[in-house]
């Protein structure tokens, strides 16, 4: 079946529960003058567009998709008020309702938000929303909300038939200004801008400027009664997925999701979280306040995931290839070791790659290498982690191994192809996301 035939059909099916649901689950106990309801099923009464309600049904909270806030977007002193913003993301798995995550981690004022919401797209990369699927997010029952400079905030639930690989429109509309923007710059994905309050317009009309941006939503959780838990993908612009093609979810963390849909495991469904950051590295921060280190950033973008279980790293190339050179290999391994106690700490297995070639990059000098090297075999010798996932010898040209095979080089000598990526998450046994507890290393 094509993709987009797939895709109608998927959305048919979905604004069909949709309307089902909206005549079968109602807003309990009374409601005030705004349409809130103060019984235990909160809704919001808004023209056109279905009532909201909080799960009633039991199930687990899973993270579907998440994106790590990279720093503040340049040029946004004031943010933009008076714009909708539409982001498109991609879910792993799917659930009965969800909620979102919104962030004002770069902000240096409130972030006010006067509206949000939430649909599935119609097709994918589209603004349009399936008809029947628009909720309006609150937060703490109000539909306006201040998020503090350097806070977040997550929406309470709503009922929605959330597909798996589908794409989501988690819309918010700023009245006010707020900068800096909290973004993440290599969404390989382009979102969409409107000028006012677009964010209820099901058309997507309105949304004429395209961007390529994420910004403020962080993350995106189901209420599901079949996955087992998430998977966080941790690392930089490999993990990133800098070099896939746009639009596309040929990222390797999409690639692995994929395969644990259609693996017919029930153990094995999982939500797959990406918190890769173009030119993340394990110990240093990037410049000017962003691109925090993978260190500084694990509580918020592994430990707080939504049903997190597994944690697998990849990290360490930017902290060989970037200047200052000054850390050794015995630095970056100690950096990677912490990270694994932490994990242990929260109760997380916590797999690890190999660093992948990068012979023909320019910042991959001899002393690059010979870091690498050292990295790569404490971690063969399992003296980091719990698991090995072995990208260098998945991705090495088997005629030159410090260099990337060409049909997995993407230009650079540094980034996969989509043939990369697929490989990456070909080279990752699923059984390892899912095997017993943490192991002593």
């Amino acid at each position: 079946m094509a993709r987009s035939t797939g895709y109608a059909l998927l959305a048919g099916m979905v604004a069909l529960v949709a309307i089902i649901s909206a005549a079968i689950f109602v807003t309990a106990g009374r409601t005030d003058a705004f349409g809130r309801s103060d019984g235990p099923v909160p809704g919001v009464g808004l023209p056109g567009v279905p009532q909201q309600a909080a799960p009633a049904a039991s199930g687990s909270w899973v993270g579907t998709w998440s994106a790590s806030p990279a720093g503040g977007e340049p040029g946004t002193p004031d943010g933009y008020p008076g714009w909708s913003i539409r982001n498109i993301v991609h879910t792993s798995i799917g659930g009965t309702s969800v909620r979102v995550h919104l962030s004002n981690l770069f902000g240096r004022t409130p972030l006010p938000v006067g509206r949000a919401t939430v649909a599935v797209a119609s097709a994918p990369g589209s603004p349009v929303a399936v008809p029947g699927t628009m909720r309006e997010l609150t937060f703490g029952r109000r539909t306006q909300v201040r998020i503090p400079a350097g806070g977040s905030i997550v929406s309470d639930p709503v009922r929605l038939a959330v597909p798996q690989a589908a794409d989501l429109l988690v819309t918010t509309f700023t009245p006010e200004g707020s900068g800096p923007v909290t973004y993440h710059p290599r969404a390989q994905q382009t979102s969409f801008m409107a000028r006012g309050e677009r964010t209820t317009r099901t058309d997507g009309s309105a949304y004429t400027t395209p961007t390529p941006y994420w910004r403020y939503v962080t993350a995106v959780d189901v209420l599901t009664r079949q996955a087992a838990g998430s998977v966080v993908l941790f690392g930089d612009s490999i993990t990133d997925g800098v070099t896939a093609t746009p639009g596309a979810n040929r990222r390797w963390p999409d690639r692995l999701a994929a395969r644990l849909r259609s693996s017919g495991d029930r153990g094995l469904r999982l939500g797959v979280l990406n918190q890769g950051i173009s030119g993340n590295r394990v110990l240093r921060d990037g410049e000017n306040g962003g691109n925090p280190s993978a260190l500084s950033r694990l509580d918020r973008d592994v430990l707080a995931q939504s049903g997190v279980r597994t944690l697998v790293v990849e990290l360490g190339i930017n902290d060989a290839l970037r200047p200052p050179q000054r850390d050794s290999a015995d630095d970056i391994l100690a950096g990677l070791r912490e990270i694994v106690a932490r994990g242990h700490a929260h109760g997380l297995r916590v797999l690890g790659a190999t660093l992948a070639p990068c012979g023909g990059h320019p910042g991959c000098n001899a002393r690059a290498e010979e870091v690498r090297q050292r990295v790569n075999a404490a971690i063969r010798a399992g003296t980091v982690y719990d698991a090995v996932i072995d990208f260098d010898r998945a991705l090495r040209d088997p005629y030159r191994p410090t260099a990337l095979r060409a049909a997995y080089d993407s230009g650079d000598h540094l980034h996969p192809s989509d043939a990369g990526y697929l490989r990456m998450a070909e080279t990752v046994r699923l059984s390892l996301l899912t095997s017993g507890a943490a192991a002593k290393v």
